[in-house]
Order: structure tokens, then C-alpha cells, then sequence
């Protein structure tokens, strides 16, 4: 029996829907506002929620990411009485389980929703009790663990994954660790650097050649695509791809057959694919920068990295796991950590990822040198200048000029205050310059920026920016 919950401000929506759980034998519970279905699922574990887009404290949609991140993790289907083409890729890329109108009639309701307990149930009975070799990937935020379970999905089989995140959020990371729990784990991991790779020897880096295929060819040479051959060929940066390679390539991923450069027959290679990009894909589909068929193909599973920023109550762990290791490759005494090292950490929003903080937390060790307890002076100066410039622009903003002469006003903000207006100013500063830049054009706005159209029109709504920017 499952238990199902409707948040929705039409009271005749929520008895419908209720009398259609009931007849299907199951639990319903209802709420009128985002604030009280909040509550509700939260002191609950619902399997379904059906979630209105226009209510009266807010838009539906912003609730889905936290829906998910519950602990019961239910499935939600968006129910609207305004069909709209952008809110539904929203709600899907956000993970709901569908988009349905609310004109739609009882079957066309019912359908979903038995889909999704279905669903549900088969995901109960068939739940790995393997532990995922997690490969020094640290943390436990919720969107963490969402990624590492398409990880678990794609350890299993021998799916297309295409990994996307910003830089730094450890792309290469989760790569191999896909290929480390594959059944190819014993074969060759090879990485191709999508990014750097010659124009002019680009099929031969990957495809190799024959001897005497241009000068200096002194000899036959395996592409890349051949050392991977039963094993796992990582492509990063798959967006840098050339386009012409582009359709070379898709026939080589449908038939794992190629040609080396200046060779008289085709070959073959078994191999598996993971490509990682920080780009938007389907934002070049659009603008005619990346093939919509060769995307098809590789992204048959997709794990989606969350930047640090939004993994802070995973940044202390990160951390520990980091400086321990560098203590050892370094030859460095364990150190203690002072509460403003802590603090400072905290505070800063992290642009580059993960890979900023190891860089961080190295240079501190050696700043360090033989002091025993690391302290904020130990971090590298641009991120001690950024933070107290931002701490400096709270205090202005909130008490105005101060007099000369006068003694500083006491600290009345908490240190998370200050890291959350300062990411804020900058993420409201920069979608100011970027649609001024753009012209407001959506798809090069999200190719320029790295974020998907559904985070970009959140981060518009959430900072009140029109969608086209202001004539001057």
C-alpha cells in the first residue's frame, strides 16, 4: 500500500485525486500549500507526490530538488492547469517523474501514478547489497549519493555515461570509478583529452596510423580507441571535439569499427564509453556546435556532479580525507585546525571545486611549514582577500559609513550570512553581465556560463533578471 500526497490549492483536485488512491487502494493525504506539503513529507514517508506549479507561496517547481532529497526520495508528478513547454523540461531535469496537465483525464492520471508505486516497488525488491568501490569519491549530500547510484546502474552494465559537472567537481574521478566497477576493471582505462588534442592529428591520436601515412610515420601506431579495446575509453571534454571528428566518431561508437590513418582495412574495438563535459550540450545541439545524434549516443546514463557549494556539509570530511594524504606525499607532520580555518573555509564559495581545495589545503600545509596548528594566515591570499572584501560589503551594506575615529560596530552576522550574500552578490552580478553579453540569448547564455537551461531560468527567477536584458 502506498502512501500518496497532493499539494495543491484547488480543493476539487485534491478530493479527485484522493478518491482515484483510494479506489486504487491505497493511502492519499493533501495539502494546500507548498509550506504545508513541505511539512507533511517531511514527518512522513511518501511514495508519491502529486506537486501544482502555480501556487499561492510559490511555484511548484522549486520544490521538486527538495521533495528528492528526502529521506523517502518520492517520486513527484507535476500537475498544472497551464501547459508549459519550459516548466516541463524544468520539472524533468529536476527529476520528476512526469509533467501532466490537469484537463487530463482519470486514466491519463492513473497511469503515471501506478507507473511510478510500481516503479517503487521493483526498486525495493531489487536493491544492490554491493558496496560501490567509491574510489576516494567523499561525501554523503543527497545529490552526491543520487549520482553515485546511476554510478551503481552503470557498474552493471556496459551503458554509454556521460558525466557533466563544472570544473572541478571530479569528473575523471567518477570515471574511473565506473571503470573500476565494471567487469573491464582489469583492462585499460585510457583518457582522451578532448581539449587538447591536435587539430591536424586528431584521427591519428585516435584511430593511429600506417607506416608512411604522412612524414614522419616510421612505423604503425594504435589510436587510442584501440588501447581501449575491452576496456574503458574515457573522452573528457567532449564538447572541444572537432565537429568533423564528431561524425567520424559516431560511427564508431555504433559500429566499434575505424580506419587508421593511411590503412587499406577497417578494425575493431570493444570498448566502453565515458565521456565527461562541463559544457551545455544541448545548448551546442542548438547552436550548431555539437551533433544532436551523437549525443543520443552518449549519454544513454547520465550522472549530473553538484559543484562544493552545494555539498558544504560534505567540505570538513572532504577535507580531513585530502589533508591526510597530502601529509603523506608531502612528509608533513598531521597538523590541528584552528575554528577560524574552519571558518574560513566554509566561507569561501569555492569556484574551482574540489580541485581548488586540494590545491588550498596544499598550499596551506606548506605555508604552514613546521606550525603545528593551521590557521586562516596558512590559506592562499586571494581567498582570505575575497572573503574579508565580501565580509567588508556586508558590513558597509548593513551599518553604512562608518565615522573616523569611531571604534567598529561589533559583529552582529553570522559567518554563514556572509558566505551566503556573497555568493549571492556575485551570482546576481555576473547574470547581469552575461545577459547584457548575450543579448539575452538564452542557449549562448548557458554555453557561456556551463549551466543547464533549467538552472539558468532559476537562477533568473530567483534574482528577478528579465529573461532579455534591459535596453540602455
Amino acid at each position: 500500500m502506498a502512501e500518496i500526497l497532493t499539494i495543491d490549492d484547488e480543493i476539487l483536485v485534491c478530493e479527485s485525486i484522493s478518491n482515484l488512491v483510494r479506489h486504487m487502494g491505497h493511502n492519499p493525504a493533501s495539502a494546500p500549500t507548498l509550506a504545508e506539503g513541505l511539512q507533511k513529507a517531511e514527518t512522513h514517508p511518501f511514495d508519491v507526490v502529486f506537486l501544482d506549479v502555480h501556487m499561492p507561496d510559490g511555484n511548484g517547481l522549486d520544490l521538486i530538488p527538495t521533495l528528492r532529497r528526502l529521506p523517502s526520495s518520492p517520486e513527484v508528478i507535476i500537475i498544472t492547469g497551464f501547459g508549459d513547454p519550459d516548466g516541463a523540461e524544468i520539472a524533468i531535469k529536476n527529476d520528476a517523474w512526469d509533467y501532466i496537465e490537469k484537463s487530463s483525464s482519470v486514466q491519463g492520471i492513473r497511469l503515471p501514478l501506478l507507473r511510478a508505486i510500481e516503479y517503487r516497488a521493483e526498486k525495493k525488491a531489487t536493491k544492490s547489497v554491493v558496496a560501490v568501490r567509491r574510489q576516494g569519491i567523499i561525501g554523503n549530500n543527497p545529490k552526491l549519493n543520487a549520482a553515485l547510484d546511476v554510478l551503481a546502474q552503470a557498474g552493471v552494465s556496459d551503458a554509454n555515461v556521460l558525466v557533466r559537472g563544472e570544473t572541478g567537481t571530479g569528473k575523471e574521478l567518477f570515471a574511473w570509478a565506473i571503470h573500476d566497477n565494471s567487469s573491464r576493471s582489469h583492462k585499460n582505462f585510457v583518457v582522451v583529452d578532448c581539449a587538447a588534442l591536435p587539430e591536424t592529428l586528431v584521427e591519428s591520436v585516435l584511430f593511429g596510423h600506417r607506416k608512411g601515412a604522412f612524414t614522419g610515420a616510421d612505423r604503425n601506431q594504435d589510436g587510442l580507441v584501440k588501447q581501449a579495446d575491452r576496456g574503458t575509453l574515457f573522452l573528457d571534454e567532449i564538447g572541444e571535439l572537432p565537429l568533423p571528428i564528431q561524425k567520424g566518431f559516431l560511427r564508431v561508437l555504433q559500429e566499434r569499427r575505424f580506419r587508421p590513418v593511411g590503412g587499406d582495412h577497417e578494425e575493431t574495438s570493444d570498448f566502453r564509453l565515458v565521456a565527461a563535459t562541463n559544457r551545455d550540450l544541448e545548448g551546442m545541439v542548438k547552436q550548431g556546435l555539437f551533433r544532436d545524434d551523437l549525443l543520443f549516443r552518449i549519454r544513454t546514463l547520465v550522472i549530473d556532479l553538484p559543484p562544493l557549494r552545494e555539498c558544504v556539509e560534505d567540505l570538513k570530511e572532504l577535507a580531513y580525507y585530502h589533508i591526510d594524504r597530502l601529509t603523506q606525499r608531502l612528509g608533513i607532520e598531521p597538523k590541528g585546525y584552528s575554528q577560524e580555518f574552519w571558518d574560513m573555509l566554509y566561507a569561501y564559495p569555492w569556484p574551482g571545486n574540489t580541485r581548488e581545495l586540494i590545491q588550498a589545503l596544499e598550499k596551506s600545509l606548506l605555508a604552514a611549514n613546521q606550525d603545528p596548528v593551521l590557521f586562516p594566515k596558512h590559506l592562499p591570499s586571494h581567498i582570505r582577500i575575497q572573503i574579508s572584501r565580501n565580509a567588508l560589503q556586508k558590513s558597509k551594506s548593513n551599518t553604512g559609513a562608518s565615522i573616523p575615529g569611531t571604534p567598529p560596530a561589533p559583529m552582529t552576522v553570522s559567518l554563514q550570512e556572509v558566505r551566503d550574500t556573497a555568493i549571492a552578490e556575485a551570482e546576481n552580478r555576473y547574470l547581469k553581465e552575461l545577459l547584457s553579453f548575450t543579448r539575452g540569448d538564452i542557449g549562448e547564455a548557458c554555453s557561456i556560463s556551463g549551466l543547464s537551461r533549467s538552472r539558468l531560468y532559476a537562477l533568473l527567477k530567483r534574482y528577478r533578471h528579465p529573461d532579455k536584458p534591459e535596453n540602455p
